[in-house]
């Protein structure tokens, strides 16, 4: 562990500068910050077309030089009347590369071209009526009226000379614009989210229609350029996983596997914040389907002592986080010719984490595994998977062989049960929560509903209320049962679970749990809730 470590990036990533190498049939997103800004990449990819993110400064010279198909400006938290905006090349607009800006996005392609940006009158959060010109290829098949999805205070007042408007809402007459002359859209709506109905349409639209994009890419294509990119990275060199048994972590580990086979060496650290048999399901996982140099650090007794007392969850993440660093570098101070270390961040985590501190986008809550890595700890970091999302971490996991049982796990947070024990966290608590969410999990297997739900588990709140069991009195905990739908993480709906199995669910905690003598079940859809409780 000699060597100097970098700056944290991912391998997929054009800010490393290994879009060189990348298809020759590819739309760029400028990032300008916005938390749904590689959704809008993520949207693009399920069209086949091969799709990155790059800087939202990257020069009009550097975008000729990758001959993109086409540009899209994401949205952003900023104005860009604001002196310390993020602006792009102005460059970019005179390339004749079609170019769609959204939300923020917008705003800086109609100020850039002559039109006034100014606070709205009426802000826009939720849904809204949108009516469209269908004539316009960025509208094809589309009815002149569509719901579409609202995130915005500023908008476009003054059209310049150089755009028609060709969307309104009732607040809105700006909603969606095109350039007269050159091949720009705009729009100040959301379509890469699910909220807006015909968002996926209006992407295809200008990225196979406008752009004339095949939609040959796929997911196998960049598996390989990903495999590709950790040889040439990695060369002869040992490279650390950190396994955590979860979906992530475990493709994480199949393609290292599969770029550097015994070159691998992996580090599984037990917190003593896992779910029930999680310990001892990661050794027969990967000792047996992987055949990896597995190494096993029973911190359990150290993270809880650490813990006793702590309520606040960005304290406890900040705790975990740091002594997850100090067991996993003395574990890895065993492992000869260690210069890599690889995680299974994902894009979600990087954006709420606001993991780029040079970046535009603001953060909402820590990860342990993002930014948290000291400079101290030697290593360089790998990240494979720190521009996707779930669903296609799932597709990739699938294509690289792994056992459906391992890929369609739901996600576990990276501080595990500390923040699901809201309140302080001890052993006895963990110990009612891991029996309670285990109940949970196998009530929905039963009952053929884990596969409809992308994450299930119960939260214990550090609040008592009175119970009767036979004739006596009791005062024990509250049980929460949260399960959710979502495709990318980044907005999720509560799951409608059948009366039946959720009083199954309910009955059985109360009868089996020591210790829970109430169940309710959260309805709060993200947003305005997370998924997690803390």
């Amino acid at each position: 562990m000699t060597t100097p470590s970098s700056k944290a990036t991912g391998l997929a990533t054009a800010y490393r500068g290994d879009i060189e190498s990348a298809q020759s049939e590819r739309i760029l997103v400028l990032d300008f910050g916005g938390q749904t800004a590689q959704l809008i990449a993520r949207r693009v990819r399920e069209q086949n077309v091969f799709c990155q993110m790059v800087r939202h400064d990257l020069t009009a010279e550097r975008i000729r030089e990758l001959n993109p198909r086409g540009i899209i400006l994401s949205g952003g938290p900023a104005s860009v009347y604001d002196e310390a905006s993020p602006l792009p090349d102005e460059g970019i607009f005179k390339l004749g590369i079609p170019i769609l800006g959204i939300c923020y996005g917008l705003h800086v392609a109609c100020r850039a071209l002559g039109s006034s940006v100014v606070p709205g009158k009426s802000r826009e959060f939720g849904l809204a009526s949108c009516n469209v010109d269908e004539t316009d290829p960025l509208f094809e098949g589309i009815e002149d009226e569509t719901r579409v999805w609202m995130s915005h205070g500023d908008q476009v007042e003054d059209l310049s000379d150089n755009f028609n408007s060709i969307g309104k809402t009732p607040t809105c007459l700006n909603a969606a614009v095109r350039h007269k002359t050159q091949p720009i859209w705009g729009l100040q709506f959301h379509p890469e989210v699910t909220h807006t109905e015909l968002g996926g349409r209006m992407l295809a639209n200008f990225v196979l229609g406008i752009c004339g994009c095949e939609g040959s890419w796929k997911i196998e294509s960049l598996i390989d350029a990903e495999i590709a990119a950790i040889r040439e990275r990695v060369g002869d060199s040992r490279v650390i996983c950190g396994l955590s048994g979860g979906v992530d972590s475990s493709v994480v580990a199949a393609l290292l596997y599969k770029a550097i086979g015994p070159q691998l060496s992996c580090i599984f650290v037990n917190n003593g914040l896992l779910r029930k048999g999680e310990a001892e399901e990661v050794a027969v996982n990967f000792g047996e389907h992987f055949k990896t140099d597995l190494h096993v650090a029973d911190a359990s007794e150290l993270f809880l002592n650490e813990l006793a007392g702590v309520s606040d969850p960005q304290q406890k993440r900040k705790i975990i986080g740091r002594l997850f660093i100090e067991v996993f570098q003395k574990e890895a101070e065993s492992i000869e010719d260690a210069h890599f270390l690889a995680q299974g961040t994902l894009y979600p985590d990087v954006i709420e984490s606001g993991a780029n501190p040079d970046g535009p986008a603001a953060t909402i809550k820590a990860h342990h595994n993002v930014g948290g890595l000291p400079e101290k700890l030697g290593f360089e970091l790998i990240e494979p998977l720190r521009d996707f999302f779930k669903d296609e971490v799932r597709q990739m996991g699938l294509a690289l062989g792994l056992p459906e049982h391992l890929i369609w796990r739901h996600p576990f947070p990276g501080p595990g049960l500390a923040v699901r024990c809201l309140g302080s966290v001890a052993e006895d608590r963990l110990v009612v929560l891991r029996e309670a969410d285990a109940i949970l999990i196998d009530e929905l297997n039963r009952a053929g509903l884990y596969r409809e739900i992308q994450q299930a588990f119960v939260v214990l709140l550090p609040v008592q209320s009175v119970g009767v069991m036979g004739d006596a009195r009791t005062y024990e905990n509250t049980a929460v049962v949260r399960c959710v739908t979502t495709s990318d993480f980044m907005t999720a709906d509560w799951f409608r679970m059948p009366h039946d199995v959720m009083q199954r669910i309910s009955t059985r905690i109360t009868n089996s749990v020591r210790g829970i003598n109430r169940v309710v079940y959260d309805v709060s859809s993200k947003p305005p809730s997370t998924i997690e409780w803390e």
